[in-house]
């Protein structure tokens, strides 16, 4: 599974670390992901997925069945 959250679908960005001679060289800026087990009360079971620290927080507000249906992903298969 690659660096990408499993329900938002963010990843990495590149971009340019600037210094103060204004040198650019190339960088990588990663998405701030994490593990995280979800309670899935429809299935009542646990779900483990990697998410974005924002996805978290929707999630929270949202609800898990309503997040991964907006998003398009099968949580069985999760």
């Amino acid at each position: 599974m690659g660096k990408k959250c499993q329900l938002t679908g963010k990843k990495a960005n590149n971009a340019f670390a600037v210094s103060h001679s204004h040198r650019r060289t190339k960088k990588l800026q990663e998405a701030n992901l994490q593990w995280k087990r979800v309670w899935w009360p429809q299935e009542k079971r646990w779900v483990k997925l990697r998410l974005s620290t924002k996805a978290i927080k929707t999630l929270e507000k949202k609800g898990i069945a309503a997040f991964a249906r907006e998003a398009g992903i099968n949580l069985n298969q999760a």
